[in-house]
């Protein structure tokens, strides 16, 4: 499994309606082929700053099944508006397991 974490930065007075959008999107993400776990996380020290956290089976699943779909066409429609620039993408996967 990987992990995307897509760096966001919107305008901070529109965190509430961003959030609802992400929140309104997310249905898509769970019915996606190899889609394993969602998870928006805000930024506590830099308003407008966000983590979107998704576990794909593949890199493949999310850049070429997921980004063919009309899931991601609906999340670039309800939440584009607000990205302020595009979003930074990074495939990660586990190095050390923690605790």
């Amino acid at each position: 499994m990987i992990t995307e974490v897509a760096r966001i930065e919107i305008d901070p007075a529109d965190a509430a309606a961003f959030e609802a959008a992400v929140a309104e999107a997310m249905p898509h993400f769970r019915v996606a082929r190899g889609c394993r776990h969602f998870r928006l996380d805000r930024s506590v020290d830099r308003p407008g700053h966000y983590q979107l956290v998704v576990g794909w089976d593949s890199v493949d699943a999310h850049m070429v099944d997921f980004r063919a779909s009309n899931g991601f066409a609906v999340w670039r429609r309800l939440t584009g508006p607000f990205f302020r620039t595009p979003p930074q993408v990074d495939h990660v996967e586990r190095a050390v397991e923690g605790f």
